[in-house]
């Protein structure tokens, strides 16, 4: 990709996108970042052969520390609802990245950093990694989706232990609550996010956008709303080009050339 975006570095691996947090030292985000994450989602929701999006922070040390304080240091308050609000957009675009995204949080993650986590589909974090939501410490709360999508991910207890109490919690703890998904060692994160996006290539790429959006739809929708979607959806993926493909691509024992269509 050819396109630049603040304090984002993006590679293109076949059919992922590669997004590294990139503001030394510890990878922080600002109005510009967060909008240029919105703007990068958008683009590779364009980009028909991406299918998978992994995220990672530059170096060993921090996947991300959320928002720089000093912004907040003199009390303003529109620079607080500006941060709030595109926190908010950036991060609701990225759950709604129409393909696969996973965080490779190859270490500390705290306040917006774990927001963001959070905001991917899959979480694989190194073991020496951490993980907080800190911000009520500093006379905060976190606004871009923490209190929402950890509740989701490990009930309100564990919500509550690291967002009333301040926990922070050790890569291993977070696989035995279901913040993370996988806990591998130190400097391999970002190699298995890679090899678990490719196995999401061998998915019709239109079969995951309607699945994801089915599974997302039950945090908030009860089954009786969601289990006629769920027929509707699937008839409605004979409408395209990756159903035919897929099962002819099965019968003819091939592999299934997509085109995401």
């Amino acid at each position: 990709m050819n396109k630049t975006y603040a304090n984002l570095q993006v590679e293109r691996r076949q059919h992922t996108a590669v997004v590294t947090l990139d503001n030394p030292p510890a990878h922080t985000w600002t109005l510009d970042s967060l909008s240029a994450l919105a703007e990068l989602v958008a683009d590779l929701n364009n980009e028909r052969d991406i299918y998978a999006l992994v995220i990672t922070g530059g170096g060993a040390k921090f996947f991300s520390a959320g928002a720089d304080l000093k912004l907040f240091a003199d009390g303003d308050k529109a620079v607080a609802r500006a941060m709030a609000q595109r926190f908010g957009a950036a991060f609701e675009a990225l759950s709604g990245f129409r393909g696969v995204s996973i965080a490779a949080i190859n270490g500390y993650a705290m306040g917006g950093g774990l927001e963001c986590a959070l905001a991917c589909d899959i979480r694989i974090a190194e073991e020496h990694a951490q993980m907080a939501l800190p911000e009520a410490a500093v006379g905060l709360l976190p606004c871009a989706g923490g209190s929402q999508l950890l509740s989701w991910l490990v009930g309100e207890g564990w919500a509550k232990r690291m967002i009333l109490c301040g926990e922070r919690i050790d890569a291993q703890r977070a696989l035995a609550i279901g913040l993370v998904e996988e806990v591998v060692a130190s400097g391999t994160a970002l190699d298995a996010a890679l090899a678990l996006a490719e196995k999401s290539w061998r998915q019709s790429p239109s079969s995951v956008t309607a699945c994801k959006a089915l599974i997302q739809g039950a945090r908030s929708l009860p089954p009786q709303h969601l289990l006629p979607q769920e027929r509707e959806r699937f008839v409605d993926l004979f409408d395209t080009q990756d159903q035919k493909e897929g099962v002819q691509a099965f019968l003819e024992k091939r592999a299934a050339r997509w085109r995401n269509a």
